[in-house]
């Protein structure tokens, strides 16, 4: 979200997605993150986190994280639900297994498999 973020501040029209189920942010553990369905409000994770543990959430710094997404839109994405926004000039995408996610499901083969 922070490229998002910055990409839009310099004027650039751009759009961010996740590809998983669920958008799963730190929880006490790495066995129990805290899990919310794609659509859910950045403010209502916001309130659900602080209610759950706020010095955790202090010490880990989803708080601002979340501040700052909700700058940026009011919920997160998943790209499965949201690709006809495009069409799209550029894709950014940061890891191989979500790039050949988001060729699959825009039908396109790639070169550098």
């Amino acid at each position: 979200m922070e490229s998002h973020c910055l990409l839009k501040r310099k004027g650039f029209d751009v759009a961010s997605y996740g590809t998983p189920q669920h958008v799963k942010l730190i929880g006490p553990s790495s066995r129990k993150p805290n899990v919310y369905d794609f659509g859910t409000p950045y403010n209502q994770m916001f309130d659900d986190l602080r209610r759950k543990d706020v010095k955790l959430c202090r010490r880990n710094g989803i708080l601002p994280m979340l501040e700052r997404n909700l700058g940026v839109k009011l919920t997160p994405q998943r790209w499965q639900d949201n690709a006809v926004d495009g069409p799209f000039d550029v894709l950014i995408i940061f890891e191989e297994k979500v790039s050949n996610l988001v060729l699959e499901d825009l039908h396109i083969e790639t070169m550098f498999s």
